[in-house]
């Protein structure tokens, strides 16, 4: 079969799409990928894409915001390149990739589509809170919640990776609608186990003698970085030794964190702001604990599961895409969002008890190890849409974990 995937951001197909593109083409399929221009200081994933077997071909998208002149483009763009690609099964994930290239591929008269639904994220956020939102970003969640329902009616199978966001999306009718199409709740993207292997625990900072908390994350207020200076804050009050570490691009979007804000903070020195980095492996082993406040609607986040593979014991919110990724005081916390209170006690356990960091660390570790490596999730994949030569009934039946 030629089966395009169609990405929002060409780096995330071989940082998340990875092992399923090479799972595809050693399966004999011809696998083409269609990614926006990189935005000015993304890795070129050419050669990476190519030494897979995948081709890499261009479309117009600007990821943020809504221009219906710019999204018509892109409709137009995807529809061309359906017609001259002439694909057996297009794949899209994020959310204009899903909608445009799901509406583009019916158009096109494409055999089969399929959406993976990566998170609900900014225009989703405000559902669960309709009193509190703006009539412009309420007009924004009625509009996608619509183009959601258009796009997907004709997918051949719906993927979400966690069981919050199929339920938000049956109960607002924008799933179930086409006839035979299957939704299955995957463990994310899953983790590669092997990239991120276990580190040795680490107790204490070899010269403070305390814990390193790490947050890792695009530099979003939504993904709970203000929550998190705010309760290293508390929380060196009580333990003033105690190292904090924020790592993650900039994010230009109206969500971002104004480099202000950043340089503020590196002169607070509440927490040390580290400059990113495309392998986030050393600042995961040189942590004791990872943290992640976010308040955004997530699919999985990928930087819990690798902390996790790492050994590493997490802190997160009770959120959508978070809470399935924690077992409660086994492989960590649970805290409220947006309460930065909530968020410095638990960092505290870790200090007041840090036997706990290098047992919750194993336990995290081997929960990665039975449901969120990413072969698991790629099988899972493939047997919902009926290219791994099996029963295609029974694994979707599996694949709803």
């Amino acid at each position: 079969m030629h089966i395009v995937v169609v990405a929002g951001f060409a780096p995330s197909l071989v940082n998340f799409r990875g092992p399923l593109l090479a799972a595809l083409v050693q399966r004999g399929h011809r696998v083409t990928a269609l990614a926006p221009p990189d935005e000015p200081g993304a890795p070129d994933v050419q050669e990476a894409l190519r030494a897979l077997g995948v081709e890499l071909l261009r479309f117009p998208m600007r990821r943020g915001g809504v221009d219906p002149l710019r999204d018509a483009r892109t409709l137009l763009a995807l529809r061309r390149a359906f017609l001259e690609l002439r694909p057996d099964l297009v794949l899209s994930y994020t959310i204009k990739p899903v909608i445009y290239g799901s509406l583009a591929a019916r158009w096109a008269k494409a055999p089969r589509a399929a959406s993976l639904i990566t998170g609900l994220g900014y225009a989703f956020g405000g559902l669960e809170a309709e009193a509190r939102l703006s009539p412009g970003r309420r007009l924004l969640s009625e509009v996608v919640v619509r183009l959601y329902r258009k796009a997907l009616e004709r997918n051949c199978a719906v993927f979400f990776q966690n069981p919050d966001d199929r339920a938000l999306f049956d109960q607002l009718g924008i799933t179930g609608r086409g006839q035979g199409q299957r939704e299955a709740v995957l463990a994310g993207s899953g983790v590669d186990l092997g990239h991120f292997a276990p580190a040795p625990p680490v107790l204490a900072h070899p010269q403070t003698g305390a814990p390193v908390f790490l947050c890792m994350a695009r530099l979003l207020w939504a993904k709970g970085v203000g929550v998190f200076v705010e309760a290293c804050q508390m929380l060196k009050k009580r333990h003033p030794q105690v190292v904090c570490r924020l790592l993650g691009p900039l994010d230009h979007g109206p969500d971002g964190v104004s480099q202000e804000m950043l340089r503020r903070w590196r002169e607070e020195r509440v927490v040390e702001v580290l400059d990113p980095v495309e392998d986030v492996r050393p600042h995961l082993a040189a942590a004791s604990v990872f943290v992640l406040p976010t308040y955004y609607r997530e699919g999985t986040p990928r930087s819990i599961l690798e902390a996790m593979s790492m050994a590493r014991p997490v802190i997160t919110t009770d959120m959508p895409g978070c809470r399935q990724t924690v077992e409660e005081g086994v492989t960590g916390f649970l805290v409220p969002p947006c309460e930065p209170g909530a968020l410095m006690r638990a960092m505290a356990r870790f200090v007041e008890e840090p036997e706990l960091i290098a047992h919750m660390g194993a336990a995290g570790r081997r929960l990665a190890e039975e449901t969120f490596d990413a072969r698991l999730v790629v099988r899972d994949m493939l047997a919902v849409l009926g290219l791994d030569g099996g029963d295609t009934a029974d694994a979707n039946d599996g694949a709803g974990r």
